[in-house]
């Protein structure tokens, strides 16, 4: 598994994040190779989560393309070949991604976490 993957992973459980999912979407669409989803459980964990996840790729030397929605309830960070999704668990079970890209290969994160 890629390092920029393993990190994101390991800094979503190294803060508490719920129910880390990550899709390998490459195959499917040009956006990106992999979502990596994850809930919260308050607006302030899931600015936590997020800030986390760009903190520790940027120690790492990986900058972001775009980051949406730091003063929502669904924070978006786009590094390239990885989107993160950080969601309230309500509005990750609103948006239902895992559903939209059921298609998708579900990573097995055993070996990272």
């Amino acid at each position: 598994m890629d390092a920029k993957l393993q990190t994101i992973v390991k800094a979503l459980d190294d803060k508490k994040a719920e129910d880390i999912t990550v899709l390998k979407v490459g195959s499917l669409t040009i956006v990106a190779d992999y979502f990596v989803i994850a809930a919260g459980t308050s607006n302030t964990h899931v600015r936590a989560l997020a800030d986390e996840v760009e903190f520790k790729l940027r120690e790492a030397g990986f900058a972001p393309r775009q980051i949406e929605g730091k003063a929502t309830g669904w924070i978006l960070l786009d590094y390239h070949d990885v989107v993160v999704h950080v969601f309230m668990k309500d509005q990750r079970e609103f948006y239902s991604l895992e559903k939209l890209w059921a298609d998708a290969e579900e990573v097995d994160l055993k070996e990272i976490l």
